[in-house]
C-alpha cells in the first residue's frame, strides 16, 4: 500500500495530511502496511534552553573620591593607578579591593542598543538584561593595570 493519501483518521476522524505515519490526535497507525511494532515513537526529550548572551568589558567605573566624597567616573585603564579628583584636586590610588577608593560600579555601552549602562559591582560576571532593550549581557571584570 502506498503512504497515507490524506484524509480523515479512521479512529478519531481528525483530518490528516498525506504521508503521515500516525494520527496527530489519537496516534493511530495510518498506513496498514506497517506493523505497529516496527514503527517506534521516539521518546520526547526537551531541548535545553539556549542561553545566549553577549560578554562585554566595562569602559569605566564609578567611585567616590576619598577626600571630598564626590562621585567620579574614571576609565578602567586607570584602575590600580593614582588619579586626581577633578573637584578637590586630591590625589589617590584606585585600589580595586578597597571599599573606600575602589569602584562602586561600572559602565559600558549595550552591544544591542548602544545605550550607556551602569552596573553595580555585584553584577560583574552575572547575566543581566539591558534596561533599555532587554538584551542579555554579562559584564566581565575589568583588566587591572599593574
Amino acid at each position: 500500500m502506498p503512504p497515507w493519501p490524506g484524509g480523515a483518521c479512521p479512529t478519531c476522524g481528525e483530518d490528516m495530511p498525506a504521508k503521515m505515519v500516525r494520527c496527530r490526535k489519537c496516534r493511530t497507525l495510518l498506513n496498514t502496511d506497517l506493523d505497529p511494532d516496527s514503527v517506534e515513537i521516539p521518546e520526547f526529550v526537551p531541548l535545553q534552553e539556549l542561553d545566549s548572551y553577549q560578554v562585554i568589558k566595562p569602559v569605566g567605573c564609578y567611585l567616590l573620591c576619598p577626600h571630598c566624597d564626590t562621585e567620579l567616573r574614571v576609565g578602567v585603564k586607570y584602575i590600580g593607578q593614582g588619579v586626581a579628583c577633578n573637584h578637590c584636586k586630591g590625589v589617590f590610588k584606585i585600589d580595586p579591593a578597597s571599599d573606600v577608593s575602589g569602584p562602586r560600579g561600572f559602565y559600558c555601552d549595550c552591544p544591542q542598543c548602544k545605550q550607556r549602562l551602569r552596573l553595580s559591582k555585584k553584577y560583574v560576571d552575572v547575566k543581566v538584561s539591558c534596561k533599555f532593550c532587554s538584551g542579555k549581557i554579562m559584564m566581565t571584570a575589568p583588566d587591572i593595570a599593574e
